[in-house]
């Protein structure tokens, strides 16, 4: 295990009823009549990025007009009025799940390279992890991936592809943490063992051929109510990431 590879929207920060706000404030802001409940949202999960997600609705609620010669630009308008409630929201500071900075720190200090692999914009991106871990977040990962460099939204491995290709690594030589069925089939496309802590909007998801699924990294204070093979805690930490890894390896040969 060479390198520690982060999903967003889900794995670092319980992010999707944030995102729900922000599309349905969107809606009332651009004049839609359309409102998305958590069980509507939950399914429109299933899709990919913010713009595809808006489109498919469209195209299940009024199939005529989601066909109309404007649909691209009403669709990029209402996801930037989506995007702006949305990073004004999390910029006044949304929390990191369990774990996930601790374990970011273990790895800083290891000087085991972090990466992030994302599709989600750049400014929800910032928005999120400047009140978390400072204006200098971007120097803890020595590579962030993300919509603006990777525009083919999971469960396509481009993004993995991508941080792989900067880090000189093979998949095998890293571990992921997402959350999501798509993204664990992102990571698995590139060949990198994961490990998934499932959120809020994920916990009806199928996860075959995880590694582990839990329901956070934990934390002393927040420890994991499960037995974790191969750990010496009730929590996540590198070791037993690194544990975890050479079993994955070793059932893969």
């Amino acid at each position: 295990m060479e390198a520690l590879i982060f999903d967003v929207d889900g794995t670092l920060a319980e992010t999707e009823a944030a995102h729900l706000n922000a599309f349905n404030s969107a809606f009332v802001e651009v004049g839609l009549d359309w409102y998305w409940d958590e069980a509507l949202y939950t399914r429109l999960l299933q899709v990919a990025g913010g713009k595809e997600r808006l489109l498919h609705y469209w195209t299940i609620v009024e199939p005529e007009e989601a066909r109309g010669r404007k649909v691209k630009d009403i669709v990029d308008a209402v996801h930037a009025v989506k995007t702006r409630l949305y990073t004004e929201h999390v910029g006044r500071g949304l929390p990191l799940r369990p774990g996930v900075r601790r374990l970011i720190d273990e790895a800083n200090a290891a000087g085991m390279p972090v990466a992030i692999a994302t599709t989600t914009t750049p400014a929800n991106l910032d928005a999120l992890l400047r009140p978390t871990l400072g204006a200098d977040w971007r120097e803890r990962f020595a590579i962030v991936c993300d919509a603006g460099t990777s525009p083919v939204k999971k469960p396509a491995s481009d993004v993995y592809f991508d941080v792989l290709r900067h880090l000189n690594l093979c998949g095998a030589d890293c571990f992921a943490v997402e959350d999501s069925d798509n993204g664990l089939r992102s990571a698995l496309g590139a060949g990198v063992p994961t490990l998934v802590t499932q959120s809020v909007f994920t916990l009806d998801h199928r996860f075959d051929g995880a590694v582990l699924v839990l329901p956070s990294l934990g934390d002393p204070e927040h420890p994991i109510p499960q037995h974790l093979p191969g750990a010496k805690h009730s929590w996540v930490d590198l070791d037993a990431l690194k544990n975890w890894h050479r079993g994955t390896l070793f059932e893969a040969a």
